[in-house]
């Protein structure tokens, strides 16, 4: 049976749900009972029913992953998809995975979070002026979103960015991937990209002035917390902290 004008199932949900949220826990709510991508539901909702040996008892979130962390955020923090059996799992950003553990660490390095840990959503962790969120919500297979998957959920990372516009002053992107799926979120959220666009390098810096007037945003890039970076050396705790380390500051957090 086609979905109903206006369910979750629509292609246009996130388009149309994004602009009408008038705070982050609204939008964080409406991205949870996001279902416009067929693929990524039927996928994420399969890593759930099968699971994996190691988490066996676990009754997977198997839903589109919110952004975590305050709403008031002067640093945010933009990575790829939840993984699998990571975010997936848990329902929370960088929670439960190799990669979590690796971010989370460095933030807590730098006095962002209260632990170093990030487990399950009940584990006690907070964030202190920083908040992360990813251009794709759902876990995708292989990792890998579509184009058509990552367009159809910009709306939700623009109506983050919106919402966090009075306080958030830097953004780190982790990867190439998240890069380019943000610089279009940016520009729709009112900091426009300069044309050719600046291209994704580790401890790239860019600076995006806002269309009303108000504080500039400081764009940041960085390799991508993945176990293929963190394991081969391309990315090391110390190459991390120093670019989330750079960002606070320009946010005005001085950790």
């Amino acid at each position: 049976m086609p979905a109903k004008p206006g369910s979750p199932d629509q292609p246009d949900f996130p388009a149309r749900e994004a602009p009408r949220a008038g705070s982050v826990p609204v939008l964080d709510e409406r991205v949870t009972r996001c279902r416009a991508c067929p693929r990524l539901v039927a996928w994420r909702e399969q890593v759930a029913r099968e699971g994996r040996r190691a988490y066996t008892g676990w009754d997977y979130w198997a839903r589109p992953v919110p952004g975590y962390g305050p709403d008031d955020a002067a640093l945010l923090v933009v990575g790829l998809a939840p993984a699998a059996h990571g975010g997936n799992r848990t329902g929370r950003m960088f929670t439960g995975d190799r990669s979590g553990d690796v971010l989370y660490a460095a933030l807590h390095g730098i006095g962002l979070a209260s632990q170093a840990e990030a487990t399950h959503r009940d584990d006690g962790l907070r964030l202190y002026g920083v908040r992360v969120t990813a251009p794709v919500h759902c876990a995708p297979p292989a990792n890998k979103p579509t184009p058509q998957e990552r367009d159809t959920c910009r709306p939700w990372l623009a109506g983050e960015l919106r919402l966090l516009r009075p306080t958030v002053r830097a953004l780190v992107v982790l990867g190439a991937f998240g890069w380019q799926a943000t610089l279009p979120a940016l520009t729709a959220a009112g900091w426009p990209v300069p044309r050719p666009r600046p291209a994704f390098a580790h401890g790239a810096h860019v600076t995006l002035p806002a269309t009303d007037g108000g504080p500039a945003l400081e764009l940041f890039g960085c390799y991508h917390v993945s176990q293929r970076n963190t394991f081969t050396g391309r990315l090391t705790p110390g190459m991390l902290t120093e670019v989330l380390r750079r960002a606070a500051r320009s946010a005005g957090l001085r950790p």
